[in-house]
């Protein structure tokens, strides 16, 4: 029987929320505090709170006693020196679309020696990922209409997010406009003119300020704004790739194409109109 960690240290959430799905959250004994957002029970457990794979310190590491530590995107270059530095096994991720968060999830399965529970885990999810898709296509049938959709991960400087979630807007019925995880500004997005403009900035759970950058931006007159269907999506819900960008999922259809899809838990829409002429 191959060897299997007792003692993690995950410094990502969605290395966190995969080992919570997979049954195995008491393994984890110290991780980040945006974990215990996606997995409450952590607080039950006195786990050693660590700082994550971009400000990873090895002392911390260290404190917990751990044999692997676990992280994923992002990191920084020197955290992952810090991780080295402290000599204990280590496993990174470096995921960019759904097929290598399945991928990551069946590792992390095999690793803690429920390769079952992965394979179960991800079909769940391809299950939940193909509904939405026959549901989101045949809105566009019916509609002729697929939105176009700009979604940023970062608001200073503007980042657009990540791949996984390009894939899970065409999943939803909608277009992704510009470059996943790129750099842009404020005048291109204005000049592509969105039809559904989503915030999902990391770390900031739904605390984002959606008049304020609707303003601030000059974006008042895009037809996203025109028509209130600037949003929020919960981060963790679009920037945690693992089990909980099925809620994401759900939530971008729910903004894409609200006539097939009900409201969503972890959506917020913008609450006053802005740019209406009269």
């Amino acid at each position: 029987m191959s060897y299997v960690p007792q003692r993690i240290v995950s410094l990502q959430p969605s290395v966190t929320v995969t080992i919570d799905r997979l049954g195995m959250l008491s393994h984890v004994v110290a991780c980040t505090k945006y974990c215990l957002d996606v997995c409450p029970a952590l607080r039950e457990q006195s786990t050693i709170i660590v700082a994550d794979s971009w400000t990873a310190q090895s002392a911390q590491i260290l404190t917990a006693k751990p044999d692997m530590v676990i992280a994923s995107v992002p990191y920084q270059l020197e955290a992952v020196g810090e991780i080295l530095k402290a000599g204990i096994p280590f496993l990174g991720f470096a995921p960019h679309s759904m097929n290598d968060v399945y991928a990551d999830i069946s590792h992390i399965a095999a690793i803690l020696g429920v390769p079952d529970r992965g394979r179960r885990l991800i079909e769940e999810m391809q299950s939940e990922t193909h509904h939405v898709g026959t549901l989101a296509q045949r809105a566009v049938q019916i509609s002729g209409n697929r939105p176009r959709v700009y979604c940023e991960e970062w608001g200073k400087p503007l980042i657009q997010s990540q791949m996984w979630v390009a894939e899970m807007t065409a999943i939803a019925g909608g277009e992704f406009l510009g470059t996943p995880g790129a750099h842009t500004d404020e005048n291109s997005v204005r000049e592509q003119n969105p039809d559904v403009i989503i915030a999902a900035w990391c770390g900031a759970g739904d605390r984002v300020p959606l008049e304020k950058m609707i303003s601030t931006r000059d974006w008042s007159n895009t037809n996203a704004a025109r028509a209130n269907r600037v949003f929020c999506i919960n981060d963790e819900y679009l920037n945690t790739p693992g089990p909980t960008l099925i809620s994401g999922l759900y939530a971008l259809a729910a903004a894409i194409h609200p006539e097939a899809f009900p409201a969503s838990m972890g959506l917020r829409r913008i609450e006053v109109s802005v740019g209406k002429s009269n």
